[in-house]
């Protein structure tokens, strides 16, 4: 049933599972955190518990695609790809990213190391995802000598998995970007960027609207283009600053103002009362 690859990964990550739990129980961990993931007590040191759970994740991952590609057996690669047979190897025919993304993410790591631990984690994270996927992509290519039936079968195992993430990235980096400009910019700024903002993306559902036969790499340039744009403010805005927001005062913090300073009656004394305080007159 279980092949030899996916013993290996299945192994490797109910392991590292076990020693997420173990460590974060050795470090402090309350109750069932360790187990549930934080939801019914702590977890400890957070990065260890991270690492360790993040291992066993993937080594899990890994493993459910070795047995369902049941270690790129022909047979189960027709059945992805649905023909009767699969085709003989061959080359990959096209260039891969992921290293660049990798080396990336290496520098953050770096750099996040000395300056930010917010940056080390987006570090952490960037090359783990980088690490799934160009193993993936690796094992698509040489799957089987058919370039189209390769992205078939990287497709079926990936996408979904990439198709939310991707869509929750995107909304999460939208928002969060869209938010330091407008913090950054003046009161009357921040309107005048959001409906700059409301214009631009009112303007491109229209014109997808009018154009229905347009190229879908001309949308996806625009979106990229788009995309790059509002990620660039947003670092810019971040780097400057959040604008300096004065506190707005009370009543009760002028004093009674306009009665002359200190003379008018206290802001929780109902209106049409006088006040406790008796004078110099009064008791003479």
């Amino acid at each position: 049933m279980f092949t030899t690859g996916s013993k290996w990964f299945l192994g490797l990550g109910l392991v590292s599972l076990v020693l997420a739990a173990a460590y974060g129980w050795s470090t402090g961990g309350s109750g069932l955190g360790p187990v549930t993931v934080g939801y019914k007590g702590g977890v400890g040191d957070h990065f260890g518990y991270a690492l360790l759970l993040s291992f066993g994740a993937v080594g899990v991952l890994l493993g459910l695609v070795a047995l369902a590609t049941r270690d790129s057996a022909p047979s189960a690669l027709a059945e992805l790809t649905g023909t009767d047979t699969a085709p003989a190897l061959s080359a990959p025919s096209r260039p891969s990213y992921w290293p660049i993304l990798g080396a990336f993410g290496v520098a953050l790591v770096v750099l996040g190391l000395v300056i930010s631990n917010v940056m080390f984690v987006i570090g952490f994270f960037l090359l783990l995802g980088v690490t799934v996927e160009w193993m993936v992509l690796a094992w698509s290519d040489r799957a089987t000598g058919d370039p189209e039936a390769n992205r078939l079968v990287r497709n079926r195992v990936m996408g979904p998995f990439e198709v939310p993430l991707a869509g929750f990235l995107i909304a999460a980096g939208a928002v969060a970007a869209i938010s330091r400009i407008l913090l950054t910019s003046s009161e009357l700024g921040a309107v005048g960027v959001a409906t700059a903002l409301g214009v631009v993306i009112l303007g491109i559902g229209a014109l997808l609207a009018a154009k229905p036969t347009i190229s879908s790499n001309v949308v996806v340039g625009l979106l990229a283009v788009c995309a790059v744009a509002v990620i660039a403010a947003g670092v810019a805005s971040a780097a400057r600053g959040e604008r300096i927001i004065e506190p707005h005062e009370t009543h009760a913090e002028h004093g009674g103002e306009g009665d002359g300073g200190g003379g008018g009656l206290h802001p929780f004394v109902p209106a049409g009362t006088r006040p406790a305080a008796t004078t110099v007159e009064e008791e003479g």
